[in-house]
């Protein structure tokens, strides 16, 4: 008896299936019963976090950025993706249709890694939850749930679909696969998976070789598309790095010509109070003006509109635009007003 327990794979990963469990069905516990994290007219909307994904994310960006730019279709997803985890979650820690779910913990792991695995101020958090969960999903595929598990008890009691070959596929009990080529799916599998998490700790982190980066520590803005007309400074700006859990503060936006004689100057007070149809957002991360400085969120980009009588009929020429952090940190884009 005891040297069937010690052999029941499925038994032995139940610590994997608790933990696991829980990690995805408390992302659903979290968003619908101890706040309302769905709404997306209150603050902490789950959209809002998948928007800070998009500057950085592997293969899966042109997904991210669809979703972000047609907001209805952002919130179905997100509803349908928070309620998958919540099932996902909840059926790993039961132990029902365990393979099924298995796959389910994989893709939802796998969709992490790729959108925000280098997002991670100090331990690469994100990173390391979805090869982490890549990995558990894999092993609870392999292993099923094993003696303590609803899978275990409809077996027990010949419920008629556990009768059925498919179940050993959707549920737990013995692969239906010969042993040689099960342990190639392992083997392969495994350094599949290995291989992943090597590759993508290079691409986010620079884990393998080169240097180490982090792009979750300091902000970074992108500025595109500057131009002057008339009495109009206009251009986009995307910030692209930075913590994720608050925006960049922008204190200061300088317009010099090539002499380095100042045209224009938006101090932090006049920033905190630009009128907001000066900012046209494209994503559901919005640039605003906050109480003490202008507030650009990670994954957030918009056109910014200045209009200043100073910059009315300016000759052509090369024009440096900064914009200043509060951290002292500044970024230039060079416009040419032809």
């Amino acid at each position: 008896m005891n040297l069937h327990i010690k052999n029941d794979s499925g038994f032995l990963a139940l610590a994997l299936r608790m933990v696991v469990g829980w990690t995805y069905f408390s992302a659903f516990f979290r968003r619908t019963i101890l706040a309302d994290k769905l709404d997306p007219e209150t603050a902490g909307y789950i959209g809002e976090k998948f928007n800070h994904f998009l500057p950085n994310a592997l293969g899966i960006k042109p997904i991210i950025l669809y979703l972000v730019e047609n907001p209805d279709i952002l919130w179905y997803n997100m509803v349908a993706f928070t309620i998958i985890e919540g099932i996902v979650g909840l059926f790993i820690i039961f132990g029902l249709f365990t393979r099924l779910m298995s796959i389910g913990v994989f893709g939802l792991a796998m969709g992490i890694l790729l959108g925000s695995g280098w997002i991670g101020t100090t331990c690469l958090d994100e990173w390391q939850i979805g090869v982490l969960g890549i990995a558990t999903g894999f092993v609870l595929f392999l292993t099923g749930s094993g003696r303590f598990s609803l899978d275990n008890y409809l077996m027990t009691k010949n419920v008629s679909i556990t009768k059925k070959k498919i179940f050993a596929w959707l549920g737990s009990g013995l692969l239906p696969i010969r042993d040689c080529i099960f342990s190639k799916v392992v083997i392969i599998g495994s350094f599949f998976i290995l291989g992943l998490t090597l590759y993508t700790n290079q691409v986010f982190h620079g884990g393998l070789w080169g240097t180490l980066h982090n792009k979750s520590v300091k902000p970074k803005l992108e500025i595109t598309e500057g131009k002057i007309d008339n009495n109009t400074l206009s251009f986009d700006v995307f910030r692209v790095e930075g913590v994720d859990v608050y925006g960049a503060w922008i204190i200061g936006v300088e317009l010099k010509d090539s002499n380095g004689k100042i045209i224009l100057n938006y101090t932090q007070n006049k920033l905190a109070t630009l009128p907001k149809q000066n900012i046209a957002n494209y994503y559901i991360a919005k640039i605003k003006p906050g109480k003490h400085s202008l507030i650009v969120p990670l994954g957030a980009k918009a056109k910014m509109n200045f209009n200043d009588p100073e910059i009315q009929n300016l000759p052509s020429g090369q024009y440096t635009l900064k914009m200043t952090d509060i951290s002292g940190v500044s970024w230039e884009h060079q416009i040419t007003k032809n």
